[in-house]
């Protein structure tokens, strides 16, 4: 592949961004996802996948995995994660004065603030039927004229319990009026922000990049290998989670149900370089535009991501290299919180503004990601002289650091 026809170096497709764009805007709160999985993936899975390849779907959540060789249970496999579900506010309470005040979740309130929002709510006159609701925005102050000065000054900030849902009630029995509309505790609240082009090259922004990214990647990285032909010999499971921003609750499920032999996360990460405020902490170098991220550390399998940073390598696939601790934090760590003997490998793309209305991504970091677990997937299919990947090619591939080589030193080359 030559650098001029690199994926990752030209811009995203009109309708491969609208694809990403609807992932991401499907209403899929925590517990609710099924209408990125059944009603929007579901739907195009099997506008391109063979006709021998399957669909699970699951009973107690409404997790997808795509399986391209369901009749052979025994094959080496290879499971891709991307989770369905967003983080959202859900309602607490309604007020004497018509406010629906709500919970921040995993965002920080003072983010919240302004922005318009949809509320679902389940008709109490016909459970099962859901509404929308749309026309609010989420507010805390009222206006700058009724804040404390603290909070004028910046002295202190926006807490949770201040958070509400204003939809511009007026009248008599303001609490009656919002009784009305059926709406009741844990209704959940998502944003109303559909990402758009950014304004430098290949970027974008708009909300549920965390991780709408992730199911697109798994989403693109299955076509790509329905239209080559499918594999010989690994059995590709392209999975899309539930619950991961609750505990990682869906992920560990379905390895538990597959046992995949490799496990792969595939979620946002940060764009550390752009960070504010956060040189004291020395982070990597880490940045929105310089292609995929690979986690070393935690669960991580050295030896996966040796192949992963060699295949990179051979098709000139930009790559870069994060820290993680005793949690990638992702879909990666499903095998071994389900107690299932798998190496895993986390893949991400740095993004700014996590959990906000204004993530920032880049397309070419997206195309990086999707081409590194494309070619892996398929050099794990040609390995061994054509025959696949086997389970012993990982167990014999840890590395022996008592037998590494000395390191002396080297001048620095000149550019």
């Amino acid at each position: 592949m030559s650098h001029s026809e690199a994926p990752w170096q030209q811009p995203m497709s009109d309708d491969r961004f609208e694809l990403m764009r609807r992932i991401l805007d499907a209403p899929s709160p925590i517990g609710l996802e099924a209408s990125m999985t059944r009603s929007l993936l579901e739907p195009h899975f099997q506008s391109f996948i063979p006709s021998d390849w399957r669909i699970h779907t699951f009973k107690g959540n409404a997790g997808i995995v795509v399986d391209t060789a369901p009749e052979s249970p025994d094959a080496f496999s290879v499971m891709v994660i991307g989770h369905a579900d967003k983080i959202r506010m859900q309602v607490r309470s309604v007020g004497d004065d018509g406010k629906i005040w709500v919970n921040s979740d995993s965002m920080l309130p003072t983010t919240l603030i302004g922005h318009k929002v949809k509320l679902f709510s389940e008709d109490p006159e016909t459970p099962g039927q859901w509404r929308t609701l749309r026309g609010g925005t989420i507010e805390a102050l009222g206006a700058i004229h009724f804040a404390d000065p603290a909070l004028r000054t910046g002295g202190k900030g926006i807490k949770p319990e201040m958070l509400y849902l204003e939809l511009l009630i007026h009248g008599k029995d303001k609490k009656k009026q919002i009784e009305a509309l059926g709406i009741r505790p844990g209704d959940p609240i998502l944003y109303d922000r559909p990402i758009e082009r950014g304004f430098s090259p290949n970027t974008f922004l708009g909300a549920y990049l965390d991780n709408g990214l992730g199911c697109f990647v798994t989403t693109e990285v299955t076509r790509l290998l329905a239209e080559a032909g499918g594999l010989r010999n690994v059995r590709f499971l392209g999975a899309i989670a539930t619950y991961e921003e609750i505990g990682r609750f869906g992920s560990r499920v379905l390895a538990e149900t597959f046992r995949p032999d490799v496990t792969i996360g595939v979620d946002v990460s940060h764009d550390l370089t752009a960070a504010p405020g956060v040189d004291d902490r020395r982070y990597e170098t880490v940045e929105m535009g310089s292609g995929f991220t690979l986690s070393h550390g935690s669960v991580t399998s050295v030896a996966l991501n040796t192949m992963f940073t060699g295949v990179a390598k051979e098709h000139g696939i930009p790559v870069q290299h994060e820290v993680v601790g005793r949690d990638t934090g992702t879909d990666a760590m499903a095998a071994v919180l389900a107690s299932i003997d798998s190496a895993a490998a986390s893949i991400g793309f740095p993004i700014r503004n996590m959990h906000t209305i204004s993530e920032s991504g880049h397309t070419g970091d997206l195309d990086a990601a999707i081409h590194a677990l494309y070619e892996t997937v398929r050099h794990m299919d040609g390995m061994n002289g054509g025959e696949g990947i086997r389970a012993q090619d990982l167990k014999d591939a840890h590395p022996r650091l008592d037998d590494a080589s000395a390191l002396s030193h080297r001048p620095a080359k000149s550019d």
